[in-house]
């Protein structure tokens, strides 16, 4: 069964660099929101947030990633000072707790990531790829900080009128606007060195987008990019989870982070089994909720994929 070739990078950080493709680095969701799909309203109160990051580092997390607005399907935009206000009395804590941390800031607003990596942030994971706020790349290019640049079609409000994409278009299609998106942003000055890409996962692909996405993940590495996947609790899963007669309860907002539901457990394997595949086909780092999982998975397929790249080598 063949595997990717996964290509090994050195990702510039704002203080430092990481070494990607020799194994999958884990990057942990701390999302302070009241309404995220997975687990809104599970980290708002600072002191809950910081354990669960603390906890997230103490399982292996090699970054944390720290969000104050939702982009669930249907999410409405929020005010940046709102979302300063979520994120910052968190980033700092953590800072604090652990200087060493690398701490990852989700947001697009150009504001909210400068006052961020000011504050320690190393990385900016932007899900709009610096498309919505025009401030937002040149910004990045000055904090020189690392930058996931990620592919979304529309805003999460307009998804569900979006037009369908016929299968085979959604990998070309993002294959393409990635590209544009690392272009854009070196030429505002950013360097290609501090870019990973990310194909979005649950952002306005349609139904079968996201599989067809994972099923070509390899496709990406052509970029010539890092890659991370973020399968994590993803609604693509969710569906195959319902259509196999698996997912006997609904979730409601909170329960699959801290309830223990079958469908909670359920959802961990499907991102397990998403995960290993996208590691298969050549991701550098994966984003979960949860940690601990999301090792012993990288363990074994980067394992495998190194087993793969020996008997390829002896051939």
């Amino acid at each position: 069964m063949p595997f990717a070739v996964r290509p090994r990078y050195s990702w510039r950080l704002r203080s430092r660099t990481l070494e990607l493709g020799r194994r999958t680095l884990i990057m942990g969701i701390l999302n302070v929101t009241p309404d995220s799909f997975s687990d809104g309203g599970a980290w708002l109160d600072e002191e809950a947030a910081l354990g669960h990051a603390l906890e997230m580092l103490d399982e292996g997390a090699d970054i944390l990633d720290v969000g104050g607005e939702s982009t669930r399907p249907d999410a409405l935009a929020i005010d940046p000072a709102e979302e300063q206000a979520r994120v910052m009395p968190v980033l700092r804590a953590i800072v604090r707790a652990r200087p060493g941390a690398i701490v990852s800031i989700d947001t697009y607003h150009a504001e909210t990531a400068r006052m961020a990596v000011e504050a320690g942030a190393e990385i900016v994971n932007d899900v709009s790829g610096h498309l919505w706020d025009p401030g937002m790349a040149a910004t990045c290019a000055s904090l020189g900080c690392g930058v996931v640049l990620m592919h979304t079609r529309g805003r999460p409000q307009e998804w569900h009128g979006l037009p369908a994409l016929s299968p085979g278009a959604v990998v070309p299609l993002v294959l393409g606007e990635l590209e544009a998106r690392a272009a854009a942003a070196k030429a505002a000055g950013g360097a290609r060195e501090a870019i990973l890409l990310d194909p979005g996962f649950g952002f306005g692909k349609g139904r079968e987008g996201d599989w067809r996405m994972l099923a070509g993940f390899d496709a990406f590495l052509a970029l010539g990019f890092p890659m991370l996947a973020g399968v994590s609790r993803k609604g693509f899963l969710r569906r195959a989870l319902a259509e196999a007669g698996i997912a006997v309860e609904s979730a409601g907002q909170g329960s699959s982070a801290v309830g223990g539901s079958l469908l909670d457990r359920a959802l961990t394997h499907a991102t397990n089994v998403a995960n290993a595949a996208a590691i298969l086909a050549g991701a550098h780092v994966l984003r979960v909720h949860d940690v601990g999982p999301a090792r012993v998975v990288a363990a074994v397929a980067d394992r495998t994929l190194e087993a793969a790249h020996d008997a390829s080598s002896r051939s």
